[in-house]
């Protein structure tokens, strides 16, 4: 069988990334998140710096309200003088996230990967979310924020992570219709939503994906 790839995307504080490193490991699979950033920057030979300031930099961008840049796929070579533009920064990371999938079976948080690999037939898009009083609950958890503070951290992540998605594949990132599968984890937990990603796995594929030899 191919490869198995799981794509998660996931509202801030819903534990997206916890439930994806947990199937990731109960499967034996890896599992991608920031890593996707380090390898684009080995493979380009850009300084990984760029790439996170051009996430924040996006952050602050009117653009992503005017406008999408909608992923093709083209890299650019160093000697264009958009070789550090933040399109053909995306389209590295994109590159790596097609890489590693040719690769092995894995999951991949976040960066779009659903829709960079959407042409792929063994590939799960996931959207985790949940209330806005779990997310929160969780979100205090680990930070020093009052509830205030941190609300108002959760809706401007929430609208950026929307932002960012819309401008490069022109979609709407909490439509549920670009996704195979949606998990409400503040109902089932972080346990039973890895079950529930799981189960569908047997239910499409048959079985699950086999185990990667890390040696």
């Amino acid at each position: 069988m191919e490869n198995i790839i799981i794509t998660i995307a996931r509202q801030y504080g819903s534990g997206g990334k916890t439930i994806g490193y947990m199937l990731a490991k109960e499967l034996g699979i890896p599992c991608y998140s920031r890593e996707i950033l380090e390898k684009a920057s080995e493979e380009s030979g850009i300084n990984v710096v760029l790439f996170n300031q051009a996430d924040e930099k996006l952050k602050r961008s009117p653009k992503f309200l005017l406008s999408t840049n909608v992923y093709s796929g083209e890299l650019l070579p160093p000697e264009s003088r958009e070789f550090t533009s933040d399109q053909n920064l995306f389209n590295y990371q994109a590159k790596v996230i097609k890489d590693l999938a040719a690769q092995s079976s894995c999951v991949m948080i976040g960066r779009c990967a659903d829709f960079v690999l959407k042409d792929s037939p063994n590939v799960v898009s996931v959207f985790v979310h949940a209330s806005p009083e779990f997310n929160l609950q969780q979100a205090l958890e680990r930070s020093s924020m009052t509830p205030r503070e941190m609300e108002k951290f959760i809706a401007r992540t929430d609208k950026y992570r929307g932002d960012y998605y819309k401008y490069y594949t022109g979609r709407e990132w909490s439509d549920a219709r670009n996704y195979d599968l949606c998990i409400n984890s503040g109902r089932l937990g972080f346990e039973r939503s890895t079950e529930a990603i799981k189960d569908y796995l047997r239910v499409r594929f048959g079985k699950l994906p086999d185990p990667v030899d890390d040696k």
